[in-house]
């Protein structure tokens, strides 16, 4: 297979009717290290809305066990990609996210926002690291594959394109992004994962080059100081030329799922879809989003 080979197949294939097949296709053998990290910034974002930081600090999950919470999101979010929404697996997943959500009341716009990062930040994450950029066909298909996601989660009001995506994670940002204590809490103890999966002695170089990758009012939100110009310019250079250095590589041959992940450390074991995720008493301890009437997938 040639490095191009895959993207003809997929600019062959329908964006709509086939769109999941296309973001297994993107995600799991086109850009697997890419659609990771831009994953993990897509909910770490989510934290600078004060109403979705603070709750998830009460939770205490990404504080106390942010591991295991990193692990099920994870497994849950993959398994839906690697297996399909008819799936037994898919379903699976679906059911377990919406018990969970569903254990806590907040805002359906939360809730779309939430959706609408991990349509727009794998797409700005690539454009600007990946070596190349995505297709219109494989953006149109992520944003069919997160809106069918978001209907089966019972979010009201999806949008219907990327461009509707962009434009309600941007105008929700403008009107929401602000400092709360314990969403810095919670970022902090997220970026303290992140170092803990390499030696030691790196992590502050590890938290100073994820600061470099974040934009200003992310950092304001967090009131996080603002790394300099030429730490900006190294970090990003860095990770470009990573994607640059793919580029000349062969093409994947096998895929690589979020299950594969060596960052998932909580489960050497193997683990189940249906034991994943919290048990939440409803309105005590839950997640930050709830689920609007019955679920699809019961």
């Amino acid at each position: 297979m040639k490095r191009f080979e895959r993207l003809e197949q997929i600019r062959r294939m329908d964006p709509f009717r086939e769109a999941s097949e296309i973001y297994r296709l993107t995600s799991a053998y086109e850009f697997p290290w890419d659609f990771t990290r831009a994953l993990e910034l897509a909910l770490y974002r989510t934290y600078a809305v004060p109403a979705i930081g603070r709750l998830l600090a009460e939770t205490a999950e990404l504080t106390d066990r942010t591991q295991k919470r990193y692990d099920d999101t994870s497994l849950l979010l993959g398994a839906v990609v690697e297996h399909g929404f008819d799936s037994e697996q898919g379903r699976t997943a679906i059911r377990r996210i919406n018990q969970m959500h569903g254990s806590y009341d907040i805002s359906n716009d939360d809730m779309r926002y939430v959706l609408c990062t991990f349509v727009v930040m794998p797409r700005r994450w690539i454009d600007a690291y990946g070596w190349r950029r995505l297709s219109r066909h494989e953006i149109v298909a992520s944003a069919v594959h997160y809106g069918t996601l978001g209907g089966y989660m019972g979010i009201q009001d999806v949008p219907e394109s990327y461009e509707d995506f962009e434009t309600c994670l941007d105008a929700y940002e403008e009107a929401h992004f602000g400092w709360d204590e314990n969403a810095r809490r919670v970022s902090d103890a997220t970026l303290d994962l992140m170092a803990s999966w390499y030696p030691r002695p790196l992590a502050p170089l590890l938290r100073t080059s994820t600061l470099a990758l974040l934009d200003d009012p992310l950092l304001r939100a967090f009131r996080y100081p603002t790394p300099s110009a030429a730490t900006r310019t190294l970090v990003r250079r860095a990770v470009r030329a990573r994607g640059r250095a793919v580029r000349l590589l062969p093409p994947r041959r096998a895929p690589h799922f979020a299950r594969q992940n060596w960052e998932i450390k909580g489960y050497p074991n193997g683990f189940r879809l249906d034991d994943l995720g919290t048990r939440p008493v409803p309105g005590v301890r839950g997640c930050p989003v709830r689920q609007i009437g019955p679920s699809a997938v019961e």
